[in-house]
């Protein structure tokens, strides 16, 4: 134990001998620091006045800290913003041994007057003092910024309370889940939920977490999409739904990819592709609207032009663009890969072609573009073009050089849903759905509705409209590495 924290166990401790208690008790009667300032404002309190009628009560961390003797100013931060209070000896009398023993990092509550110091400090002069929580932990030695990148994520909570900064994305990233749901409540969705265990995974490419039921002697898996599930619904007659999913997938951790990230899904009948691209325009404005700041958004080195509609381009013209080939010409998409570093060695056809289109194509989509019309054989739950069998329905949305959402217009039909399984199964396609979903083949045998389905990352959305290149600024707690290892 370092001397700093013996000393505010010290503290705590001279507490409990006054008769205070550390950890205080439920308060009414809050105000915001914001409300405060406002209330300063519009009662148009000048610099050294105090109105000992207008009483205030805010509460929040200690982040400030100056003693002089007799007088003390503190900083009370909460999530609002700061406030500032005076503690004065001749006022508070008795209860001074109590302020002796505040901290940086303590939480208090602090009732009293209005009033603007001489330098124009909005002020609560305070009579009652009372605390709430004792830090026993000191804050960062840089207290006005946690500067180690890992010991920001390894400690959120103080991360949080130290750099108001990080607070605010997580504040948009609130507001922006609120908008798109309101936007498709709007447009009549219904929100659902889905099963997080699912006795076997699907809809996505991807290597699932595994876990065990010990009740039922049987192996889960964590979700690694909802798709299958959603879909059920709309057999069901639940016509257009949506799911924040929660989704697991035992892969790499990078700036854009973390094991638990979230997605939004949603279906609609009778609708296609197109429908989604309209959808997921209409969310982004609203999303954009909800955060302010217009359009245009920075992103690291980049300017983001978000104003609808967003480019439409096709997967072949993008591949022959960048890649100088044609989609249909196998044998020199082959050569194209081998030095871009590509191991065809396990690769069938399609498999090649979208490694090749990822190297060469995917690095140029900088500003929000609709990717349409993949090829067939990558896109196992997706109907083909009714003019071109090798070429399915399918969409993604990339910016800033990523991949934000997956669209489709769904397969409905159960025996070719069946023959895409099958062929999984043999190896022949890059999805790595090597499970025969059975209950939902024959979910589709009921009959499913033509529908237009979506994924949309809500990680990347939020990366990109609040400005941080990393996945890991906008995920409260993000996967990490064990100390030490």
């Amino acid at each position: 134990m370092d001397d700093l924290i013996r000393e505010r166990i010290r503290k705590l401790d001279r507490l409990r001998e006054l008769g205070v208690d550390p950890y205080g008790q439920r308060v009414q009667g809050i105000q915001s620091s914001a409300a405060v300032h406002q209330q300063v404002a519009r009662l148009g309190i000048g610099p050294g006045d105090r109105l000992e009628s207008e009483i205030a009560m805010v509460a929040g961390r200690v982040v400030l800290l100056r003693d002089m003797g007799k007088l003390a100013f503190v900083t009370l931060r909460d999530r609002r913003g700061d406030i500032q209070i005076g503690l004065a000896k001749n006022v508070l009398q008795t209860t001074w041994d109590v302020v002796k023993c505040l901290d940086m990092g303590d939480v208090v509550c602090a009732k009293g007057s209005l009033g603007r110091t001489k330098t124009g400090e909005d002020t609560v002069w305070t009579t009652e003092l009372t605390f709430l929580a004792k830090s026993l932990q000191p804050p960062p030695e840089k207290w006005h910024g946690l500067q180690d990148v890992d010991l920001r994520y390894r400690r959120r909570h103080v991360d949080l309370y130290v750099n108001p900064d990080v607070r605010q994305v997580f504040e948009l990233r609130s507001r922006i889940i609120q908008a798109i749901r309101g936007c498709l409540i709007e447009r009549d969705y219904l929100e659902v939920e889905t099963p997080v265990l699912q006795p076997l995974y699907g809809g996505a490419a991807a290597r699932p977490f595994t876990t065990h039921h010990n009740t039922l002697d049987m192996d889960l898996y964590l979700r690694i999409s909802p798709e299958l599930y959603l879909k059920r619904l709309l057999v069901g007659g639940l016509e257009r739904v949506f799911e924040f999913a929660k989704n697991f997938r035992n892969e790499g951790i990078s700036t854009k990819h973390n094991p638990e990230f979230t997605m939004l899904e949603l279906y609609q009948a009778y609708g296609d592709y197109h429908d989604m691209m309209e959808i997921t325009e209409a969310m982004i404005v609203a999303a954009i609207e909800a955060t302010g700041g217009g359009y245009e958004r920075p992103f690291g080195e980049e300017t983001i032009h978000f104003r609808p509609p967003f480019a439409r381009r096709k997967y072949a013209d993008l591949l022959n663009e960048y890649a100088g080939v044609d989609m249909t010409d196998v044998p020199a998409l082959r050569r194209k890969a081998g030095p871009m570093g590509i191991d065809q060695t396990k690769m069938d056809d399609a498999v090649v072609i979208n490694a090749v289109f990822e190297k060469a194509v995917e690095p140029n989509l900088v500003q929000p573009t609709f990717v349409l019309d993949y090829p067939a054989p990558i896109c196992p739950l997706t109907k083909r073009d009714p003019h071109d069998p090798l070429t399915a329905l399918r969409f993604e949305l990339f910016a800033a050089r990523m991949e934000l959402g997956n669209a489709y217009s769904e397969l409905n039909d159960p025996q070719i849903q069946r023959e895409n399984f099958s062929k999984q199964l043999r190896g022949e396609g890059d999805e790595t759905m090597a499970v025969m979903d059975e209950d939902f083949v024959m979910a589709l045998e009921y009959g499913m509705p033509p529908a237009g389905g979506l994924g949309l990352g809500i990680d990347r959305l939020v990366m990109l409209l609040t400005n941080q290149t990393s996945i890991r600024d906008v995920i409260l707690f993000p996967l990490q590495r064990p100390v030490g290892k």
